[in-house]
């Protein structure tokens, strides 16, 4: 898949999303621990602190992988959205066991923090240029339908 034109915009994007996933991995491995700890679901199999420190370094390098990576940007755009599709359980297991964590504390504001997910996705996607070319592999794609 081939990457659209970087544009500034998308490049702001993605550069922000990178500084916000190196923050936010820098808070698993640091201050917020107890906060991650809140979101790992009950019936994860792993240990939370385990689980918190892996998902922080990961987030730190998804987070340079953007900033420092342009000519790879596609690839880690998919990377980086499908890791916030596999960490969203997390968010799911945090408003159905009502733990609060991150300010978050109410049903209501638990529920609301969900629809943050798809927009996370969305960024990744959006400013990496990973949408387009999907989009565009896509349209170029022979037909699937079978000739009569």
């Amino acid at each position: 898949m081939t990457a659209p034109p970087d544009s500034t915009v998308r490049t702001l994007l993605r550069w922000l999303l990178g500084g916000a996933l190196v923050a936010a991995g820098t808070g698993h491995l640091t201050v917020q621990r107890d906060e991650f700890q809140a979101q790992v679901p009950d019936w994860f199999p792993l240990d939370d602190d385990l689980v918190v420190l892996g998902s922080g370094v990961v987030e730190i390098a998804l987070g340079a992988a953007l900033i420092g990576l342009p000519r790879h940007r596609v690839v880690v755009g998919m990377v980086v959205a499908a890791f916030f599709v596999v960490i969203f359980p997390g968010n799911i297991a945090q408003w159905r066991e009502g733990t609060d964590a991150f300010g978050l504390d109410t049903d209501a504001k638990r529920f609301g923090r969900l629809f943050f997910q798809p927009v996370l996705v969305i960024w990744a996607l959006f400013s990496t240029g990973a949408w387009h070319a999907w989009r565009t592999a896509r349209a170029a794609r022979p037909s699937d339908r079978i000739a009569r």
